[in-house]
């Protein structure tokens, strides 16, 4: 009890010193936690080097990551992502093995583990990708989404890597059953697999109980987790809510390891179908603490878990190998990037961020072993370059920002982000007029399309938490995938006049139908809204010119109800003024030269007084009396 305790605190108080000191030199938490391993393991010593154990607890934070990631897909954006996932990640997972296993050729292996070696390093970190994506709020970027692709093909990629592993044993190690089945003999790995529900069944018995698994999952996720919460509700004891959600993940993780799957796969797929469930924010709330502090976890067991020894044995060829994995990495990156249209911003977080190997490839190592696939001194020396191209990773990152930031002060023209979704409202332009309508509008549970032509307006939404794409709104290509097709309301928000009235007209045209409203500068621009088709104008100064003019009048003598009354008659008596003058406007003549349009204005005014001085005389009169 007491090495765990101090292991505990050990663990804790690195985590502590050492991940906000790093985020606040602007290296990210990935980073500060891989720093804290290696200080309290390698450097000082204070736990052990064996962290295999520990490890495999720390895994679940990246089952619970996947798990809140399904929850924030719904099926349909799942099936809109197949081409990516069969197409960009699939040709990633197999081209990457492919040219890992011609170049351990190369070098000497045998085709058995150099095919084990190109599966182990084609895989890439799910865990410290999408921890630093969600950080810095590029999930929603095209870049982000073709890399969450990839990431999710790869951890579907491991089951039958799993399958095939076997496969590249010695022959003496392997035994075919007179039913068909395979069985690889070893204590250690009986051990290992003690509970198993596919154990010595035939290959079509395997594919049942795998199919069945499955099925079960969605099942249980459709009919038995509503009524369960529903009845947890009724007890109103809020800790049921974090043991429910608890037991939903490690039960499925547990199902899913009885049937030779990945545990992360399995709750991905349960959180998928629950995205649509009443209950989703109550299970993300429960699971978040959880699965921040186990990734943490996992990232220091990784640092603490480097043999210096081993690396100090051979560091050049340890380092050589996962400088020469992630270059390779990088080519093919590169290039299936330009394949499927990623472009400047997007490519570079594509190809720095999927460069390096990842957690997936300890098990597959672990496992290569165990079936006799891999020597022991390759396996030590896979496991320190797997964990080095780690360690680089978030300085790719950091690399990633830099370069983004000069590309952004050097003007050079973005590629828009991909839009994957559609909602009732579309917001175009997100300064200080939109973020408030964006804000107001998705606090009262209406979901919103946001688009915005300045990249570093994007970003700083993303880092508090709200959605948005970069992308020009005029542009009908980008205002059509922003679903303008489907929506009810278009808001036009941007700060330049003539987009503005550009986007209304166009808008108008496509959808006569839809609810627009636009943004106006002054008069000028309302009018000119108004001819393009914008049902409600809105001056965005207007609005708080009167309640200004009203805070005057409640100063100068009249009481709060005379000049909200006041305010009340300027306010209808403009609009109506407006519609009036914007059918005299004319856009060829100056407005101080439209001789109709100076004499209807006077008439107006003067018909403002009197009303005003109606009102009052009116109010005077009732206190009299």
């Amino acid at each position: 009890m007491e090495g765990f305790l101090y292991q505990a605190t050990i663990y804790l108080c690195a985590a502590v010193i050492a991940v906000p000191l790093s985020a606040r030199l602007g290296l990210g938490s990935v980073l500060g936690y891989l720093a804290a391993g290696i200080v309290i393991g390698p450097v000082f010593h204070l736990i052990g080097h064996d962290t295999h154990d520990l490890q495999h607890f720390a895994e679940f934070g990246v089952v619970m990551m996947l798990f809140l990631i399904g929850l924030e897909l719904e099926p349909r954006a799942l099936w809109d992502m197949r081409h990516k996932l069969l197409g960009l990640g699939g040709l990633q997972v197999v081209l990457t093995m492919l040219a890992v296993m011609a170049a351990g050729i190369a070098f000497g292996l045998e085709w058995q583990p150099a095919l084990a070696v190109g599966m182990i390093l084609a895989l890439s970190s799910t865990a410290i990708v999408l921890q630093t994506l969600s950080e810095k709020g590029l999930m929603q970027t095209q870049g982000g989404r073709s890399t969450f692709a990839v990431l999710l093909t790869q951890d579907i990629a491991v089951i039958p890597m799993i399958a095939a592993l076997p496969l590249l044993a010695v022959p003496t190690l392997m035994q075919l059953s007179p039913d068909g089945s395979i069985t690889v003999g070893g204590a250690e790995e009986a051990a290992h697999d003690g509970m198993s529900l596919v154990e010595g069944l035939p290959g079509w018995g395997v594919t049942l109980v795998t199919l069945g698994a499955v099925v079960a999952v969605i099942l249980i996720g459709i009919y038995l987790i509503r009524p369960v919460f529903r009845f947890i509700h009724a007890a109103h004891l809020p800790e049921m809510y974090t043991a429910l959600s608890l037991a939903i993940v490690i039960g499925i993780a547990f199902l899913m390891n009885l049937v030779g799957l990945s545990p992360a796969l399995g709750t991905f797929l349960a959180g998928v179908v629950l995205a649509n469930s009443e209950f989703r924010h109550e299970l993300e709330s429960d699971i978040q603490p959880f699965k921040g502090l186990l990734l943490g976890l996992f990232f220091i067991t990784v640092g603490a878990g480097i043999n210096f020894d081993t690396f100090l044995d051979a560091p050049l060829k340890i380092f050589g190998i996962a400088v020469g994995v992630m270059a390779l990495k990088w080519v093919i990156l590169l290039v299936l990037g330009l394949l499927f249209k990623l472009r400047k911003r997007n490519l570079m977080l594509f190809t720095l961020g999927l460069a390096q190997a990842g957690e997936f490839g300890f098990v597959l190592i672990s496992f290569s072993r165990q079936v006799n696939v891999l020597p022991g001194t390759l396996s030590e020396q896979l496991l320190l370059s797997i964990t080095l191209t780690m360690l680089l990773t978030p300085l790719f990152f950091i690399a990633y920002d830099l370069l983004s930031r000069r590309m952004h002060d050097d003007g050079g023209n973005e590629e828009p982000d991909e839009i994957a979704e559609d909602g009732p409202v579309i917001i175009a332009g997100i300064g200080r007029f939109g973020q408030i309508v964006n804000r107001m509008v998705q606090s009262s549970g209406c979901k919103t399309i946001v688009l915005d032509n300045s990249m570093a307006t994007i970003e700083l939404m993303r880092r508090f938490g709200f959605k948005g794409y970069f992308g020009d709104p005029t542009r009908p290509d980008i205002l059509h995938a922003a679903g303008l097709d489907k929506a009810r309301v278009l808001v036009a928000a941007m700060d330049d006049n003539n987009a503005v009235t550009q986007l209304v007209a166009y808008a108008r045209a496509q959808r006569p139908d839809l609810h627009i409203i636009a943004r106006a500068y002054d008069r000028t621009h309302v009018y000119q809204l108004y001819r393009a088709g914008a049902d409600d104008i809105v001056r965005e100064t207007f609005d708080s010119s009167l309640r200004a003019g009203r805070y005057v009048l409640e100063n100068i003598g009249l009481s709060d109800f005379e000049a909200a009354e006041a305010e009340k008659i300027f306010f209808h008596h403009d609009r109506d003024a407006i519609r009036e003058l914007a059918e005299l406007w004319d856009p060829n003549i100056p407005t101080g030269q439209n001789e109709a349009y100076i004499a209807r204005s006077r008439e107006l005014a003067k018909g403002l007084e009197a009303a005003l001085l109606s009102q009052l005389s009116d109010e005077e009169e009732d206190e009299r009396g």
